[in-house]
């Protein structure tokens, strides 16, 4: 190794990377990973020394993910998804049916990538998939309707957090706000969080709205914001190139992240889930990553 390159970080590292960024609390990531918070802590110190950057904040609440925490997220995950994969190779050709819910306001082709991957790798499974508002899946799995599922949401959720995401304010890159004038907002009408977010948010701040468009699904919503007919809030990663992101420089505040998780029927097929979760994991990190900024 010359004095340029960096060295590659163990998989130990990430997994605690991994833990302390779902958790965003020390003490509860330790006790996830059956370790001392001391040891966690000198894991942590470690990665970022080798990486030559800081990947946290630490702030009252606990700790957020810096600048490049949050482009090391989808990394991390990705690689440890990537190495579970290596023992699946030499396991005996799986068999059987799998019921699988899947988001459909993942960022787009994430579905396409997850059933595809899935079934090169397991060709004698059957998937049967299902894709919508996750409000009902924890519902589903629990019955016995659906044996595994991404559920979405803020703050604490069930099952196993895989990935976090930001939610942005977002209009036509030519749509011209009025502060004065109520904002006109795009929402989906789905009965969960993500449609009581911006009205809620601009009532905390006590500006003004109007429900300009309801929808069902995300295409429908993103076409309502680039025709420059109303606002809307969507993912970071789903901001297309005509769409602007509003700010509180803008007049608009900051929304809380998201965080996906997948869930799972006790009583499923073991390896059926968990070559599915791999599946999802995989399928949702690709793509994501960024390149980290050194300091």
């Amino acid at each position: 190794m010359n004095a340029n390159e960096r060295p590659t970080p163990d998989s130990s590292l990430l997994r605690t990377f991994l833990e302390i960024a779902d958790c965003g609390n020390l003490t509860l990531a330790a006790s996830r990973l059956n370790r001392s918070q001391s040891a966690i802590s000198v894991q942590l110190r470690k990665l970022e020394s080798e990486l030559k950057v800081s990947l946290f904040e630490r702030d009252a609440k606990g700790m957020v993910l810096s600048v490049n925490g949050e482009r090391l997220l989808p990394v991390a995950r990705r690689v440890l998804a990537e190495l579970g994969q290596v023992h699946a190779l030499f396991q005996a050709a799986l068999k059987g049916k799998i019921r699988v819910g899947i988001p459909d306001d993942f960022e787009e082709n994430v579905l396409e990538r997850t059933l595809a991957d899935f079934a090169r790798s397991n060709p004698g499974v059957d998937v049967v998939a299902s894709s919508g508002c996750t409000v009902g899946f924890p519902e589903a799995v629990q019955r016995g309707a659906l044996d595994i599922a991404v559920y979405s949401g803020p703050g604490d959720i069930a099952g196993e957090v895989f990935l976090t995401q930001k939610p942005v304010w977002v209009a036509s890159g030519t749509l011209c706000l009025d502060r004065s004038e109520p904002v006109p907002l795009a929402i989906m009408d789905r009965g969960c969080w993500w449609q009581e977010l911006p009205t809620k948010a601009l009532e905390q701040q006590g500006r003004p709205y109007s429900i300009a468009f309801e929808c069902s699904g995300l295409t429908s919503q993103k076409a309502a914001i680039r025709a420059g007919f109303a606002v809307g809030i969507l993912y970071e990663n789903s901001v297309e190139p005509d769409m602007k992101v509003l700010s509180p420089r803008d007049g608009f505040p900051r929304l809380p992240h998201s965080k996906r998780s997948i869930i799972i029927n006790p009583e499923a097929p073991e390896k059926l889930t968990a070559a599915m979760s791999r599946a999802i994991r995989n399928a949702a990190s690709r793509g994501l990553a960024k390149p980290l900024v050194a300091h």
